[in-house]
């Protein structure tokens, strides 16, 4: 398994190291190490920027090189940064006022939300395939100019990304017409062959009247929205959604979508397949960029001789 680094910080963000691990667990390890934790102490981590637990080593390796970390030992609990405009002390109130008006408009901490997805992408271009249709289309929507100064790339580039962008939103489409397609056909064969159908017009409304309910299993209501209301839901959704679905217990899915159990099973059997080939795309392209950057450094050593 090749090594790839990583950044960790303390719940405090007071210190942050840089380390090279290979895994999960290898980054708890060294992490604690490094941040001079007490041997005994049992630590989780999560990702810096919003607090989402990182306990599965498929989600781990894909994660782009470089990613930020907060290591938690028991009891302490992620918080968001504080940022105060001009780092003085006597603007501060002014500064939490700006926050949340920022919030309340639809910003997080005063950046628009597609800005946090484009620095993702800049971090890694593969990071395409871990998006979700929502951060996907965000970046489709941004006018051509703003996206290539936030990018650092030409107009070019820009239009190439964004027609990329769009390709891979129209291939997710592509992908649940023909689930849709294949699904009515079998429906068809059922009823030829004298078999009930076992769905009836009022699942859409029982559906909808759950859309805007809160979840107690963490999902937030634009995941459930997705979940209850979309064809091939694990399409939309980004990979930190999938491993929640993933994750969660079958019990508290059924719950919390008013599904039953066959649904269910059928809906994270799909969330785990959709995780699997993306992170298969993931690995293919760090392969090939790997590939990529040896055969470029074999050429330069060879014109240097």
């Amino acid at each position: 398994m090749s090594v790839r680094p990583c950044k960790v910080c303390n719940y405090s963000r007071q210190r942050c190291v840089g380390v090279a691990v290979s895994s999960l667990d290898q980054l708890k390890i060294k992490g604690s190490e490094t941040l001079e934790f007490k041997p005994d102490s049992s630590v989780s981590v999560v990702l810096e920027d919003d607090g989402t637990f990182v306990k599965d080593e498929t989600y781990f390796l894909c994660l782009p090189p470089n990613t930020k970390f907060m290591l938690l030992c028991t009891g302490e609990v992620w918080t968001p940064a504080r940022r105060y405009d001009g780092g003085t002390a006597w603007l501060r109130s002014e500064t939490v006022e700006m926050e949340t008006d920022a919030v309340d408009s639809g910003m997080d901490n005063g950046v628009e939300p597609w800005r946090t997805v484009a620095d993702k992408l800049k971090q890694n271009l593969a990071n395409i395939i871990l998006m979700s249709e929502a951060d996907l289309q965000s970046l489709v929507d941004v006018p051509h100019k703003d996206l290539g100064l936030a990018l650092g790339f030409t107009p070019e580039k820009t239009q190439d990304l964004q027609d990329t962008l769009q390709s891979v939103l129209d291939r997710r489409e592509e992908e649940r017409q023909s689930k849709e397609l294949l699904q009515l056909y079998l429906k068809a064969v059922e009823k030829e062959g004298g078999q009930a159908l076992q769905q009836t017009d009022g699942k859409g409304l029982d559906e909808a009247d759950g859309e805007g309910a809160e979840s107690d299993s963490g999902f937030c209501s634009g995941t459930l929205l997705v979940l209850k209301g979309r064809t091939s839901p694990e399409t939309r959704l980004s990979n930190e959604e999938l491993q929640m679905v993933v994750k969660e217990d079958v019990k508290v899915l059924m719950d919390t979508l008013g599904w039953e159990r066959e649904r269910t099973i059928s809906l994270v059997q799909a969330c785990e397949e959709e995780l699997n080939k993306r992170l298969q795309q993931v690995q293919a392209l760090h392969s090939l960029s790997t590939h990529s950057q040896q055969s470029t450094e074999e050429t330069q050593a060879k014109r240097r001789k």
